[in-house]
């Protein structure tokens, strides 16, 4: 390992691996470091991407980390009621079950096979600073601490960032803001392996609880339960245990994995740059806040930050006026989406299981070519006009 590198990675996720990709590509000398001895494990994640944004990044499609591709999702209200949307309608919002253990080990190979360095077992201990700018990571590695400067670094260490702090950047989160999640993968169970199942209403308050089959007789079954709701510790494992009791098909399986975590659910944080870092997917808090989904966003963000850092060392210019090319660059395609999607799920939070049927109802009884935040909105405002009022600032 060298002591001089242009870009520091911390954290080899999919966004800190996709970051140092392009950074790589881009003729900058990298190095990511993981601070666990295996990159993609422990696996904390409901392992449900979808397919459209691959081939945008570059990323092929492999049977290696694809357990199961689905035809679409099914969505369940509080009733019973069901609403069906494909692949059409969700906009490539459905797609695969993956292993994400071997997906983000794919990943990190992408990363080296473009030029980065990549050491596990590797912890940042601080940031380097030097007038007044970040300029390199504190390490430790198997118990030996030493520096390693850089001419920017980026923060991908995910949900649980301290690089983001370290740099002085807002990333705090409320009660509100954060979903609780506790999932099983359960074999031996009778699932449809053609879709990904969504449960809505007061099962799960705040979130929802889902089944994503991983093939006919296995599937993950997880639960995301807003922290403010919680009452009790274990709320989540306890309301999750009662669903799948209720559920034969599910109650025979067997748990082969169970994890639990945490996930943000906030609005676009103000800012995820500063003189010489920026902060990448979980870390710079881009995980859609109706579904908890941050794979799709963290490898975005990866990209163009890779991508300014090599512009960035190639022009000798690490200020953070020039990494606003980054701010700007993710704002620019995920921000107004993201907030639309906050705003959608602050609502949802306080919707009644009544409400949540009707809302099902209304969007399963239109010819809906695409589903969005939006069009839901519309449908529910032709169906049911007295429960737009809730909903009026949304459209």
């Amino acid at each position: 390992m060298r002591d001089d590198y242009d870009v520091i990675v911390v954290g080899a996720g999919p966004a800190g691996s996709v970051a140092a990709r392009d950074a790589a590509r881009g003729g900058a000398s990298v190095l990511m470091i993981e601070k666990r001895q295996e990159i993609g494990v422990p696996v904390r994640c409901g392992e449900g991407i979808a397919k459209v944004w691959l081939d945008d990044l570059g990323i092929e499609p492999s049977s290696k980390w694809i357990a199961n591709e689905v035809d679409g999702a099914r969505i369940f209200s509080p009733s019973g009621k069901v609403l069906v949307v494909d692949q059409k309608q969700a906009g490539g919002e459905t797609g695969y079950v993956i292993h994400r253990d071997i997906f983000d080990m794919e990943l990190a190979k992408d990363a080296a096979r473009a030029g980065a360095e990549i050491m596990v077992k590797t912890s940042a201990i601080r940031l380097l600073r030097e007038n007044g700018r970040v300029a390199g990571v504190r390490i430790n590695h198997f118990g030996r601490e030493s520096d390693v400067r850089a001419k920017i670094v980026i923060g991908a260490d995910g949900y649980e960032s301290q690089v983001g702090r370290w740099a002085g950047i807002d990333t705090n989160l409320t009660p509100n803001d954060v979903d609780t999640c506790y999932q099983y993968t359960l074999v031996g169970v009778d699932v449809d392996k053609r879709f990904n199942d969504f449960y809505c209403g007061s099962i799960a308050p705040g979130g929802y609880i889902w089944v994503f089959p991983k093939s006919a007789d296995t599937a993950n079954v997880g639960i995301g339960h807003q922290l403010s709701k919680v009452k009790h510790p274990g709320d989540p494992k306890r309301r999750l245990d009662e669903f799948i009791a209720k559920h034969p098909e599910l109650r025979k399986g067997y748990p082969v994995r169970e994890i639990a975590g945490a996930v943000s659910i906030c609005a676009p944080i103000d800012r995820t740059i500063a003189d010489g870092i920026m902060l990448v997917g979980d870390a710079a808090r881009l995980v859609d806040p109706v579904h908890g989904g941050g794979v799709f966003s963290g490898c975005v963000s990866g990209s163009i930050a890779g991508k300014v850092a090599a512009e960035a060392v190639k022009a000798g210019d690490y200020s953070s006026a020039f990494l606003d090319r980054y701010e700007k660059g993710w704002r620019a395609q995920l921000e107004e989406k993201l907030f639309r999607n906050w705003m959608a799920k602050e609502k949802m939070a306080t919707m009644s299981d009544e409400t949540f049927d009707k809302a099902v109802e209304a969007v399963a009884s239109v010819d809906m070519k695409e589903i969005s935040v939006l069009n839901v909105l519309k449908a529910i405002k032709e169906r049911f006009p007295e429960l737009i009022k809730e909903f009026e600032d949304l459209l």
